[in-house]
């Protein structure tokens, strides 16, 4: 308890909201290689994912190639490539964590577009659509749920994961987690990890909110809506000769 009154007392020090080691600035350069990780990953993972999903071709081996590279440790990889490059810049984590967020990207693009019903996508094929139009007007936009939870899932990984590349002379949040372990103020330590946990949270709000906008309308959670009157029916009276309509 007195550890989590030291870090929410450390984060609300006037002296840590400023300069080059502040807050801001470590969030903002948090926020960015997070960001350029995630762009990176997607527009190698998205363009791959949709084509396998429409094609059907090399889903096995994007499962296999997926799995390895989730299986690889990302910290012993950055390591590798900082020595293996001669880079103690942000051109390593960069490499290791594009790798890693890959898969869940390249795993919503093609379920998602997989996802969607041959019957929707054949009666496209009768209207004399092209493959690019189907792809793109009728299995993209029905795939986008599933898109975006890849795309989500990948963030959350990201975020977690730039936090061990502070190993190396980076900035990010997870500079307060390295530089507070080699002098042991464990405060630091401790309020940089709730910035990353607050982080990550926000970050998978945010993609909540899109996923849940992005369904087309008349879908909801895979089902089509019911668009039938939902008044109750009413019997119908019969008359009878001599009685009263019942």
């Amino acid at each position: 308890m007195t550890d989590i009154v030291a870090a929410f007392a450390w984060l609300f020090q006037p002296a840590n909201w400023s300069g080059v080691n502040g807050i801001p600035n470590r969030l903002g350069e948090h926020i960015g290689y997070s960001a350029l990780t995630l762009l990176i990953a997607a527009i190698i993972a998205i363009p791959i994912g949709l084509a396998i999903g429409h094609t059907g071709r090399f889903r096995g081996f994007a499962i296999v190639l997926s799995g390895a590279f989730r299986a690889i440790p990302t910290l012993g990889l950055v390591v590798y490539l900082a020595l293996a490059l001669q880079n103690s810049t942000i051109v390593p984590p960069l490499i290791a964590l594009t790798i890693l967020a890959i898969p869940p990207i390249l795993a919503g693009a093609y379920s998602g577009v997989e996802s969607v019903d041959p019957r929707t996508v054949d009666a496209a094929r009768a209207m004399g659509m092209t493959e690019f139009q189907i792809l793109t007007k009728v299995e993209l936009p029905l795939s986008l749920p599933l898109l975006i939870g890849g795309l989500r899932s990948g963030a959350l990984q990201v975020i977690a994961t730039w936090t061990v590349a502070a190993i190396l002379p980076v900035g990010g949040l997870g500079r307060y987690l390295i530089d507070g372990l080699a002098v042991r103020a464990y405060d630091e330590m401790l309020g940089g990890s709730i910035l990353v946990v607050a982080l990550a949270l926000v970050t998978d709000g945010v993609f909540a909110l899109i996923q849940k906008f992005v369904v087309p309308r008349g879908v909801t959670a895979g089902k089509v809506a019911d668009v039938r009157s939902k008044e109750p029916s009413r019997p119908v009276g019969i008359s009878i000769p001599g009685r009263s309509e019942t």
